[in-house]
């Protein structure tokens, strides 16, 4: 059979035509990018402010998705882990989702004993760790990573928060120069703990306070009467407390039995955070305390943060509180939701389109390329991460911390000054339980 010229340019035609609708379909439906995402749904980490973490990091996830996915059309498919609050689960699972999931990048992390271990295996298997939540300075310093990286505070800036806050409202405040102020710190004996307590310590050395005792205890103790007996004899004004929530719950409890007074007791994040639970078991008896952590982002005026900043802390309220019925959103949320945010909108659509993919080198070297000025997210910092070579590589060096207190049931911020909310109500009243008599 004769087929003319002019059959072959209209068949011609109808095939470009065809393949030209079928490029633009795959154009509009870009394969998923898919990221591990680590917390610890069980166990006691889980109520110490992981899972608040995971669903802020959620929320984060479904409004990029909402919007058509990373710059604009590539969806994001989280692939999700329980940690169950134990190291070798935690191991085990990012090993899964990095050589079974085949992701590139693998984002949360609560613990920092499990984030020291993981950085070293994620770093040696050249994938990327996206920390939210984790605080030990020691996960980063002196380690030189190159795809680690952290935009939460870290642990040193715990010690120089509490030293801060209270050496500027020693004499105003408590009538006294720091040195003749006294100084407890206990602190679970993780690298969390640890790192915090060691922090603690040599800031307020270094204001002038007197540190009369600085003690570790394990998280899971059956029992620290042992602790508070110490701490009574040593008759500390200020106890610096960091600790996850069973043993935030035991501590309060025997020290309220044995009659441990004190002027302030200034928690350090973790189950400090979880407003929620603490009231629901001690009610008033922990007002007024402080807690140091970075900001709860509806405690931010919005007048002092970049253009939609503050709406979109609005939606991530409105969603946390809708999912958990909670009254107050803890500042966990705020940090998963924060760093996924960051990862998801000012990272990968760079790794994209100036590094030409979503893989852990286009990813790392775009990560270094942030550079978000202070008041540029919902936790009010900035972003600029420490490059390879430094002391702290791949830790945010614009992150910063808050000293919050418990305000009946809602939160304040005390410190530092150009954020405050209230001033600090300190010592403790005369009707807390706690107070020194």
């Amino acid at each position: 059979m004769t087929i003319s010229r002019r059959s072959v340019l209209k068949n011609s035609a109808v095939s470009l035509a065809a393949l030209s609708l079928g490029q633009r379909f795959a154009a509009g439906a870009e394969q998923p990018i898919r990221i591990g995402v680590i917390y610890d749904l069980s166990g006691p980490f889980a109520a110490a402010g992981s899972v608040p973490c995971s669903i802020g990091a959620q929320i984060a996830i479904d409004l990029v998705n909402e919007r058509g996915g990373v710059a604009g059309k590539y969806k994001v498919d989280p692939i999700n882990a329980d940690s169950q609050s134990k190291a070798d689960a935690a191991i085990n699972e990012v090993e899964r989702l990095i050589n079974q999931e085949k992701v590139e990048v693998v984002l949360g992390v609560y613990s920092s004993a499990h984030a020291v271990p993981l950085a070293a295996k994620v770093e040696e298997q050249k994938k990327i760790l996206w920390i939210t939540t984790a605080v030990a300075t020691s996960v980063l310093k002196d380690r030189n990573y190159r795809y680690v990286f952290r935009g939460q505070i870290h642990s040193d800036q715990y010690g120089e928060a509490a030293a801060g806050f209270l050496a500027e409202n020693a004499k105003a405040k408590l009538g006294a120069d720091p040195k003749s102020i006294k100084v407890a710190i206990i602190h679970e004996d993780g690298p969390y703990g640890v790192g915090v307590g060691e922090a603690g310590e040599r800031f307020a050395k270094e204001k002038g306070f007197e540190v009369v005792m600085r003690e570790g205890y394990s998280a899971s103790a059956p029992d620290l009467s042992s602790l508070v007996t110490k701490l009574k004899r040593a008759r500390a004004d200020i106890i610096s407390h960091v600790g996850y929530n069973p043993d935030i719950t035991l501590f309060l409890r025997q020290a309220r039995e044995s009659g441990l007074r004190f002027k302030m007791l200034i928690g350090n994040g973790a189950g400090y955070s979880q407003l929620d639970k603490l009231r629901a078991t001690f009610g008033a008896d922990i007002d007024n305390f402080c807690n140091i952590d970075p900001v709860s982002a509806q405690l931010l005026d919005p007048k002092t943060l970049a253009p939609g900043i503050g709406d979109l802390t609005k939606v991530m309220v409105e969603r946390y509180k809708a999912k958990t019925k909670a009254t107050d959103v803890p500042p966990h949320a705020s940090m998963g939701f924060n760093q996924t945010w960051v990862l998801l909108n000012n990272v990968l659509p760079a790794a994209k389109e100036k590094y030409g993919g979503f893989d852990a080198e286009a990813i790392r070297k775009a990560a270094l390329d942030v550079d978000i000025p202070p008041g540029g997210t919902i936790q009010g910092y900035g972003v600029k991460f420490y490059p390879p070579g430094t002391q702290l590589a791949g830790q945010n060096e614009r992150s910063t911390p808050a000293v919050m207190q418990f305000a009946g049931e809602h939160i304040a911020v005390v410190w530092p000054a150009n954020i405050k909310t209230q001033d600090p109500v300190l010592p403790l009243p005369g009707s807390s339980i706690y107070a020194m008599r």
